[in-house]
Order: structure tokens, then C-alpha cells, then sequence
């Protein structure tokens, strides 16, 4: 770390940027604090609170304070084409997408490597919490960070050896309560600023009301159904909901009922218990693999199949160069296609891959 003498500190207005920037200034490095402006504040199908302007005041204050240049990419056009588009096109598909696994694989790091020719740097450090080491043949891996409650590597599982080779994670060893305290030693402006709970394009959380502005769609009536497919009541578009959902059905039928399909090209939503929601297998496609080139026999690893479930154990087996089929010991509650699910060996991240609707 200490032989690199150009960094880009990616600052995105929040503390944990804020002290990845001054963290690598610490290191000796001449670093450049860039942040990617990826929403346009004058966007009217982003409603709600957006905070755009004011991050970008936020990255240049801190950076002011360290004594660095900041600088502002504008990538208003991309984040639409890569993020937003494939976020709407998703769900209209009948898939519950993850975009920020999006922004990551598309924005971030894409088109940080990009940024670092611009700007004759060597790497770059981003404020995610997960780190990187190298194993015996030089290969890069990808591990949990240090903090278990903050880790972000689920996030990270689409990252290249040639990403990898050029990114730090400089708070992969560091608490969040530690990063806070560096922050406020320094008097950064942002030091008490509220970590982001929601979708940065959707700050209200309405992921139906935005498809509907994004997409200029009317209101499309179709039916819930039960698993025999008796017609149980009507909706507005199947796209509106996602496996396991039980609230804002807008139906009552006595009992409690979840979501446990959408077809979006039938335009039907089935309904049932939650019992119906547990499935043993999952089959991914669009995987990436960072701990080794490829599963040639079955492996025993753990799997989370969205960023807030508890790790589950499992047998993955490849099933052709882009696809993987996972077998749960236990049945698992609510596979979600478009979701990410991610593989574990310990705190090493194996890969992972996008859950299908069905085999391929």
C-alpha cells in the first residue's frame, strides 16, 4: 500500500468516504477525492428527498479540510442506462433486481478503472466494508470486513481480479463506531450524517410509483390467483409486487397470504401460506467467480440469497460456464429471481450469481 503514491478516494458525501479519503492521505498517498454525480437533481421521476447537491457540498468540504483536490464526474446518463433502466426493465420482467450489485458492477468500479487513467492514478479506494488479500498464487480474494454488522461484501461478489487488483478497502479492518470517531477528530462536516437506508433514485421508497413515472405506465388490472389458479381478486400490474410480499396486496381473504410468483407476461399474481414460500434449490445465472476460476465438482459453502438473510449451508454445483445450481441443506424462505445469491467458504466470498425463474 505504501509503494502506490496516486490515489482517487470515491466520495459519495457519507462519513465512511470522508475517512477512506483521509485514511489513504494518512498513507502517504496524493490523493484525489472524486465524486461521481449519478442522479440529476432536476430528474423528476426521483421523487422525494434526493440529497445529490448536498453530498457532492459534503465530499468537498472534507476534502478542502484533508488539503486534496475534489473532483466531479458526471455520470448522470450511464446511472439512467445501467441502473435505472435495468432496475425497471427487471421488475416488468417479473424479476426483483438488487441495484445496488447494479452500480457496483456498472458504475463504481467500471468506470472508476476509467477514472484512473484521467487522472494518472495507481488505485483507488472506495468506502465499502470488506477486504482484499491475495492467496498463495497471487490470485485476489474477496473477504468479509471486520465488522460483521456493517460487512458489504454481498455487494461485491460481481468484482474482477483486474478490479480487485486496483481497488483498497481501507475501513475492511475498522468498525463503524471507529470510523465515526476518526470523523469527528477530524471535525468532518458529516461526521453524525445518517448512513442511507433506501434506494439513492428512490428515496421514498415507492419502487411501483417510480416504475410507473420512469416507465409513463398506466394502471394495468390483472388477478391474483391462488396455486390452482381460482381468481382471488384484482391488482394494477404484476409488477407491483415480489415473492414473499404479504403487505399492500390491497385484498382480503381471512387468512394471512403471501406472494409467491408474479407473471408479468400472464399479469397474474399468486397467492398463498407461508409455508409455500420455502424452497431447497435455486439455480443462478450471470455468475461470477472471484476465489476460483471455476466449481469443477460439488462445494460445500454457505449462501445468502439477499443481502439481509442469515447465511444457510449448501452444496453449489456449476452447471455450465455462466450458470450455478445451489441445494440447501434446509429449505430457505422466499428465493427471490433477480435477487443476488453470493457464496461463502468462511469469510472468503467464493462468488455468486443472479437467481433465475428456472433451470437453464
Amino acid at each position: 500500500m505504501d509503494s502506490v503514491k496516486k490515489a482517487i478516494a470515491a466520495m459519495s458525501g457519507g462519513v465512511d468516504s470522508a475517512v477512506t479519503a483521509f485514511l489513504l492521505r494518512q498513507h502517504g498517498f496524493d490523493v484525489t477525492g472524486v465524486t461521481l454525480r449519478l442522479i440529476d437533481p432536476n430528474d423528476k421521476t426521483v421523487c422525494g428527498r434526493c440529497s445529490t447537491l448536498h453530498d457532492a457540498e459534503d465530499a468537498k468540504s472534507v476534502c478542502d479540510r484533508i488539503g486534496i483536490e475534489h473532483v466531479v464526474i458526471d455520470f448522470t446518463d450511464t446511472f439512467r442506462e445501467n441502473v435505472m433502466e435495468r432496475f425497471c426493465n427487471s421488475y416488468l420482467s417479473g424479476y426483483t433486481p438488487n441495484p445496488c450489485v447494479d452500480c457496483n458492477k456498472y458504475i463504481k468500479f467500471d468506470k472508476m478503472l476509467e477514472c484512473l487513467d484521467e487522472l494518472s492514478c495507481d488505485v483507488f479506494a472506495t468506502g465499502h466494508y470488506a477486504q482484499i488479500e491475495t492467496d498463495a498464487c497471487g490470485r485476489y480474494l474477496l473477504k468479509k470486513a471486520a465488522d460483521s454488522a456493517k460487512d458489504q461484501s454481498y455487494f461485491l461478489y460481481s468484482l474482477s481480479q483486474k478490479q480487485l487488483s486496483k481497488v483498497l478497502f481501507p475501513l475492511g479492518r475498522l468498525t463503524k463506531e471507529e470510523v465515526r470517531e476518526i470523523a469527528a477528530e477530524q471535525s468532518f462536516v458529516n461526521s453524525r450524517k445518517k448512513d442511507s437506508q433506501d434506494i439513492c433514485f428512490i428515496p421514498d421508497g415507492n419502487f411501483s410509483g417510480f416504475i410507473q413515472r420512469y416507465k409513463q405506465l398506466e394502471p394495468k388490472p390483472g388477478s391474483f390467483i391462488d396455486t390452482d389458479g381460482n381468481i382471488l381478486g384484482a391488482h394494477n400490474g404484476a409488477y407491483m409486487f415480489t415473492i414473499g410480499q404479504r403487505k399492500g396486496l390491497g385484498i382480503a381473504l381471512g387468512k394471512p397470504a403471501y406472494v409467491l410468483s408474479a407473471d408479468t407476461e400472464k399479469n397474474t399474481v399468486t397467492l398463498g401460506s407461508n409455508e409455500e414460500l420455502f424452497k431447497s434449490r435455486l439455480y443462478a445465472e450471470k455468475i461470477n467467480l472471484i476465489a476460483v476460476d471455476r466449481i469443477n465438482s460439488p462445494m460445500r459453502v454457505t449462501a445468502k440469497i439477499r443481502y439481509s438473510h442469515r447465511e444457510a449451508a449448501a452444496t453449489v454445483e456449476q452447471t455450465g460456464e455462466n450458470s450455478f445450481v445451489v441445494e440447501f441443506d434446509e429449505p430457505q424462505r422466499a428465493v427471490t429471481p433477480g435477487q443476488s445469491v453470493v457464496l461463502y467458504d468462511g469469510d472468503i466470498i467464493i462468488g455468486g450469481g443472479v437467481v433465475s425463474k428456472n433451470p437453464k
